[in-house]
């Protein structure tokens, strides 16, 4: 996997020239903004880099955050997963381009996998008359610890079920 310190410097760079294109300004809240997201390889949630922030006594509000993500999206630095309504998680966008998702619709549970092959397939895709940017693949199910309590209860219940 590709890590956050190959691409550091042409992130960098695309941010300061997507900030100069829209006359918008560098500011100390932005700048550790971007650099919280993009030493961050996991799929985040806008309050993960609020905490993480905070945690190292840098104060900044929730809305420079969302602000400021809303411009890494823009910018497509970072890309935005809904896997539900409620369940929205957000990624540097090479990093999202490596790998799949699998949710679990019981706990909501999201994790990453590599499916090299469908990977492939789906890079060398061809849409008529359409220029894919980027693309999400998530796959819905359940995960194991969900699975195992759906078996156990059905037990339960059968078990239940014969005594009557």
């Amino acid at each position: 996997m590709n890590t956050p310190a190959m691409y550091s410097e042409k992130l960098q760079k695309t941010f300061s020239e997507y900030l100069k294109n829209k006359n918008l300004r560098h500011t100390v809240e932005r700048d550790a903004i971007f650099n919280k997201v993009c030493s961050t390889i996991e799929p985040f949630t806008m309050d993960m880099i609020w905490q993480q922030l905070e945690n190292e006594n840098f104060h900044v509000s929730r809305s420079s955050i969302y602000n400021t993500i809303e411009l890494l999206i823009d910018s497509k630095i970072v890309v935005r997963h809904s896997f539900s309504y409620t369940n929205v998680l957000y990624e540097l966008k090479y990093i999202s381009d490596e790998h799949h998702h699998i949710v679990c619709t019981t706990c909501g549970v999201v994790k990453s996998v590599r499916i090299g092959k469908l990977s492939n397939i789906l890079t060398g895709f061809k849409i008529p008359k359409f220029t894919p940017e980027y693309y999400a693949l998530n796959i819905y199910g359940l995960c194991s610890k969900c699975k195992y309590r759906q078996i156990r209860e059905e037990v339960k219940k059968r078990k239940q079920n014969d005594k009557s």
